[in-house]
């Protein structure tokens, strides 16, 4: 069998989706099959000289490898490949379509609202505390958390607007942070997520191996990791997803739960929360990546 790993791109996410794709391709090496690895920031050129039968895993982060374009182009070629196909890709890849989507369906998010750099100023959610983040983006880039509105800066504020306007202003929602990784249709065991003290989980913390992740969770209770598990489900089937996609969420001091991003391609590196899920589950790198080539082939 052979396969195709893509990776890299021209994202702001290339470096970890370059991770991503050497974890994936060196498992798959592992697991037996032929590797061929390619970069689509260089161009498509590699996606003409396919053998028949190959497989692509497009394991890319961000615009260009989850918004649908490449995958709309795989489609195109006639090409199996592993994920979320290309509409669907889109609608994820929107956080406020994709939210709101799940909200009309009854999954619980938090109080949110589409601002200009105008209307965010008057806004009375911007008087507590309070997340301002870019409507399309991933790895927490374009991302503000303001516990303490005083000491936020408007240099914050102006970045994440210069990235994307308009942005989404949302409610901080205090509590345990989780994430449910889904592999075909079915959740994964729970991810607690717990950031060094004094930080968050941001693009720093999420690869500089400060932050605690713990599989199984230590402050969610059985109760709630059964509910996360049964959202997360829910919101992969409600936005189309195919094969893979981990579900964001935090959980209040009460159980209630409250989702705020869904991602159709999760990271894959050797510090990456879906592989630990997968692997607390019983799947090693190379076992997890069969599993991904054997749902491309059934699907094919």
């Amino acid at each position: 069998m052979n396969v195709l790993v893509l990776g890299g791109g021209d994202s702001p996410e290339r470096e970890v989706s370059l991770r991503s794709a050497t974890a994936v391709a060196d498992a798959a090496r592992q697991a037996g099959y032929e590797v061929e690895e390619a970069d689509p920031g260089a161009g498509l050129m590699s996606l003409d000289k396919l053998q028949p039968g190959t497989i692509v895993l497009p394991i890319l982060h961000g615009a260009g490898g989850e918004d649908g374009s490449l995958q709309a182009e795989l489609e195109k070629r006639n090409l199996s490949f592993l994920g979320t196909k290309s509409q669907p890709s889109a609608t994820c890849w929107d956080k406020w379509t994709a939210l709101n989507k799940l909200a009309a369906a009854g999954v619980p998010i938090a109080k949110s609202e589409l601002v200009t750099p105008y209307s965010f100023k008057h806004h009375p959610l911007a008087s507590k505390p309070y997340v301002l983040k870019v409507r399309r983006g991933g790895s927490s880039i374009g991302v503000l958390i303001a516990r303490d509105t005083s000491r936020v800066r408007d240099w914050q504020i102006e970045e994440v607007f210069a990235m994307e306007s308009p942005a989404i202003l949302e409610e901080l929602i205090e509590g345990v942070e989780i994430t449910v990784a889904v592999l075909d249709g079915q959740a994964l065991p729970v991810v607690e997520i717990r950031p060094p003290t004094n930080g968050e989980f941001d693009y720093d913390n999420k690869y500089n191996g400060k932050t605690a992740e713990l599989c199984p969770p230590e402050n969610v209770s059985d109760e709630v990791q059964a509910s996360a598990r049964a959202v997360a489900e829910k919101s992969h089937k409600l936005l189309g997803c195919r094969h893979l996609s981990r579900t964001d969420m935090m959980v209040r001091p009460d159980g209630s739960l409250f989702v705020f991003d869904l991602n159709t391609m999760p990271g894959l590196t050797n510090q990456s929360l879906y592989p630990k899920a997968a692997l607390t589950a019983g799947l090693s790198m190379p076992e997890l990546v069969k599993k991904f080539v054997a749902m491309v082939e059934r699907d094919a």
